[in-house]
């Protein structure tokens, strides 16, 4: 039993710079455990093995962290380099709402763009935002990253669902002929948001609550 326990500490002096801490040593490791060790040559056997196995054990835990590190890392360069590109997926992504006019131009029809006209912008930022919509949340990559949702965001537009509905009314007003007032119409959607965060707080559950008291500050003696 002696013998075991100097090995329980030569091996915890080993990985004591790692998170691991050896509570007990497993005998199931040392098929001879339950037979007596008569030679210097069965204890160094057994110290190399179990040498052997917990060092093994700290290094695959400190590569594991490693490969985690690696891939967040990775994920923030990727999405990085999205909202660099100019054509994802072979797409290309309007940088501006001037842009996202151009573009719907190019891919709605004549009779399309007279049905999307004939609504109001707020009729038509419903209808379409299942069908126009998701092909804008999809190919623009309004949620994975790009660089059109990036300046909406900046501009103050965070939400992929409420960065569609902009775009949609956008183009609406584009189409009839309207003013566009992109700022009056930001402003409205950054309010929407903002009354959409308050909702969930007020909805939200409180875990845990704490008043503390402050102690005032002692005066100084002259």
């Amino acid at each position: 039993m002696e013998q075991l326990i100097l090995r329980q500490d030569f091996i915890s002096a080993i990985c004591k710079n790692t998170a691991i801490r050896l509570v007990s040593w497993p005998l199931f490791f040392y098929p001879q455990m339950s037979k007596p060790l008569n030679t210097n040559h069965n204890i160094l056997k057994m110290n190399k093995l179990g040498l052997l196995f917990f060092l093994s054990f700290c290094f695959a835990t400190g590569a594991h962290a490693q490969v985690d590190t690696t891939k967040e890392r990775s994920e923030t360069e990727k999405y990085a380099w999205r909202l660099r590109q100019e054509v994802l997926y072979g797409t290309y992504i309007p940088k501006d709402v001037n842009e996202v006019i151009l573009e719907l131009n190019k891919k709605i029809d004549a009779p399309s763009k007279a049905k999307f006209g004939a609504v109001t912008e707020d009729e038509a930022a419903t209808r379409l935002f299942f069908s126009l919509g998701r092909w804008m949340t999809h190919n623009w990559s309004l949620y994975e990253g790009s660089r059109l949702s990036k300046y909406l965001q900046d501009m103050g537009i965070h939400h992929p669902d409420n960065m569609v509905r902009f775009l949609i009314t956008i183009y609406h007003r584009s189409l009839t002929k309207k003013p566009l007032d992109v700022k009056e119409l930001v402003k409205k959607f950054h309010e929407i948001e903002e009354a959409e965060k308050r909702k969930r707080l007020e909805g939200s559950t409180i875990l845990h609550e704490e008043t503390k008291q402050i102690e005032k500050p002692k005066e100084k003696k002259n």
